[in-house]
Parts: structure tokens; sequence; C-alpha cells
């Protein structure tokens, strides 16, 4: 799976995976990292996701990254916030108050160009990428953001049934990622109404990861 694959989907308004609302698990459970209003919350891999909107309602400042130039150019008009757009390294930075939208491969944005950040939102990262690009990327995120807390969300199913995206990240696998660098707490995990893709059951895992610099 390349970067062609998300383009393709965005050029051809391919996005069930975009979701109507906020996410009720972020809305449920972003209170458990404990963040003082003004914090800086990145968002991996975030589309033109509403979660964006309700965090920054919440008094939260955002910052996310994101390959699709489409997608972000939908998530400011759906703002109804012009950005400012300016090219920082090897991504385009689309910026206005408390926003910073990095747009490029994820690989590509460094902790000087991102940082500080607070705590990290990832929904729709990890799994969005094969299990051959999940280790780097759960490597590049830590040091990106200087293993700030997470909440985390995985699906959990029978990958042989169900070609991802979104893939299926188990338990242990959280923990191979993540173990050695935060506390794991697993807060909920529920069954997906339906069904994943209605082919098979499937488990919504909510992680709370908390690191020492906590």
């Amino acid at each position: 799976m390349d970067a062609s694959f998300w383009h393709k989907k965005w050029g051809k308004n391919e996005i069930a995976f975009h979701e109507r609302e906020a996410n009720p698990l972020l809305v449920k459970y972003f209170k458990k990292l404990s963040l003082a209003e003004g914090s800086r919350v990145f968002v991996p891999l975030c589309g033109k996701t509403l979660d964006i909107p309700w965090l920054l309602s919440n008094g939260y400042r955002v910052a996310g990254a994101e390959l699709s130039k489409i997608a972000i150019e939908q998530l400011f008009l759906e703002l109804d916030v012009a950005p400012k757009i300016s090219v920082v390294g090897e991504v385009d930075h689309y910026s206005a108050e408390n926003i910073d939208i990095f747009v490029g491969d994820i690989f590509h944005l460094s902790d000087k160009i991102l940082r500080p950040v607070d705590a990290i939102y990832d929904r729709a990262a990890l799994v969005a990428l094969p299990e051959t690009m999940r280790n780097r990327y759960t490597t590049h995120l830590m040091k990106i953001t200087d293993k700030a807390p997470q909440l985390l969300i995985c699906y959990e199913y029978d990958q042989s049934l169900v070609e991802g995206p979104p893939f299926s990240i188990s338990n242990e696998e959280v923990n191979l990622h993540y173990k050695d660098h935060y506390n794991l707490n697993p807060i909920e995990s529920k069954n997906v109404i339906g069904g994943l893709k209605g082919k098979t059951t499937a488990k919504e895992n909510v992680w709370l990861l908390q690191s020492e610099r906590n």
C-alpha cells in the first residue's frame, strides 16, 4: 500500500471511513488525558475528521498530519477558515488560529517542525497502515512527539476474513509497539455494531498510553 492508494480514495471521494460526527469514544474518554485548556493535540493521518472541530471547540489546539491535500482543503472549507499555506521542509503547512496541519508524507514530518505536542489522538493512523509499516510508524510517532501520552483506538477482528484498511490491531501488537515506552491502560472494548464492513465480527478497543514524562 502506497501513497497513491489514499490519493485515489480522496480523489474519487471513496471515504466511507470518514465519520459524520465526532467519534463517540473520543468524546467519552478524551478527558482521561487530563489536559489543560490550550494543550496541543496531535492527530496523525487526520483526513478531514470532525474530531478536529470537536477538539477546537473544547479549547484545545490541534496539529495534524495528512497525505491528501484534498482532505485538508475540505477540512478548512468545513471549518469556514482560510488557512495560511507555506512549505516547511518536505511538507506543506496549513495554519490558522489554534490549528496546524502538515500535508505530505508523515515520515517527512520532523520533531522540529511538529513540536510541541501535549498528547496524541490516534483513531485512524495505526489502523490505516499495513503490518509492514506499523513498526516504522510507531517509532517515528514517538520520536516526533517526544512520547506524548496517547488516546489510541483500534479495531480487532479476523484479518483473514476482511482486507484492511482499517487493519486489525491485536492487544498483543499494541503491547509490542508501546510497552517499553508507555504504561498501557485498556479502558474499553466494545463490539462494532453490524460488524466490520458488514462482513465479520469486530471489536473496537480503546487504550490510554501514559508515558514517563507524565
